[in-house]
Order: C-alpha cells, then structure tokens, then sequence
C-alpha cells in the first residue's frame, strides 16, 4: 500500500507540476522580465542544495536580491526588511513566488511539492543521525515546518517536525500540507524569525 500511496504521490508532482507551468507559462516570462527591468544581474538565483540520499543539485529561484547579495548585508541570512531586496523580490517573496521555477525540479525528479526544505550542504554537513532522515525523501517545496510556524522556529525544530512528517507520511497529509501553506503564504505569516531574520539564504 506504502508503495502505490508513493506511485501516486509522484504522478501527482509531474501532473500538477506540467499544469502549473501551462497555466503560469506568460505570467513566467513577464515576471522575468520585471525582474531584469527592476534590478541587474540574471533572472534565476541558483544555490547549491541537498537532495534525497545526500545528492548535491543546483536549486532555481527568481532573484530578489541585488547581484552578489551574498557578498553584503548578513550574507545568507536575510532580514525583514533587508536593503538587498529589490522592490520586485519583496513581491516574490511575500506571495512566494520567487520558489515557483522550483517546479523544474520536481519535472526532474530531484523535489516533490511537499518534502523538508532542501539544505545547504554545510547544514546537511552538520546533521546527527536521527536528523539524517530529512535525506532519505525528496526535498519539497511545502513542509510541516511550515504549519508549525515556518521560519519563526528554529532549524532544529524545522529538523524535528520534518522527521515527524518523514514518520508519519501519507497522501492524506500531504494534502493537507498543501492546502494548508497555501492558505499560510498568502497570509504572509512566519516568514522571519522572531528577530526578523531568516537564517536560509533566498
């Protein structure tokens, strides 16, 4: 049963994700766009993350930061109200939008729609045994973490509740995963920290 409940799970990622491009495909271009109008510098942002069983993939986002972003500021991580952001990244991001292109690497296999949020290598590089469980799936796009107050908590309660999601996983709560951030982004609710920081570079 656990097997065709993941025969399902991943035919609903390349459908869904194939949908959402038709549908997004102009809306797509004229974001690129906006964003070179808005700012220099490329239209993707591209970072080294860890997928399922440890394997390194170049992740893609819109860009809503200045070029070399990384260079300035606090470097990856990223405040509320972070001078790097351009005024079409803080669009992006309110709604999160700039996780869209995303989309690509679940067409590819490396992500899924729900899944722990892939890590940077040096945080992968950090995790004990237990923690390790976050790579034994595809990272996703939504997350429990993200019902259970997103980046307000700390990275070692996101780890925490994406071993439980890992634990107890089914369709059934992926759905609900889903309908559920959907609802939470347009709210814009728990994107900075208690401090107004975000350790995850975006």
């Amino acid at each position: 049963m656990m097997g065709f409940q993941r025969f399902l799970k991943r035919v609903f990622d390349l459908l869904a994700a194939l949908a959402i491009f038709v549908v997004l495909a102009i809306p797509f271009f004229i974001i690129a766009i906006l964003i070179r109008i808005d700012s220099r510098g490329p239209i993707f942002f591209i970072q080294e993350r860890v997928g399922k069983d440890g394997k390194v993939f170049r992740m893609l986002k819109f860009r809503t930061m200045v070029e070399n972003a990384v260079n300035m500021g606090r470097g990856i991580e990223v405040e509320q109200n972070d001078f790097r952001i351009t005024w079409v990244g803080r669009i992006l991001r309110r709604f999160g939008i700039d996780e869209l292109p995303q989309l690509f690497h679940i067409l590819k296999g490396e992500m899924s729609f729900v899944g722990p949020r892939p890590a940077l290598p040096h945080q992968a590089a950090q995790y004990s045994a237990s923690e390790r469980k976050r790579l034994l799936v595809k990272p996703g796009i939504a997350n429990m973490a993200m019902l259970k107050g997103w980046n307000t908590l700390s990275w070692k309660e996101r780890i925490r509740w994406d071993v439980w999601y890992i634990e107890h996983w089914s369709i059934f709560l992926d759905l609900k995963i889903l309908f559920y951030t959907a609802i939470i982004v347009l709210l814009g609710k728990g994107q900075y920290g208690a401090k107004g920081v975000v350790e995850d570079y975006k």
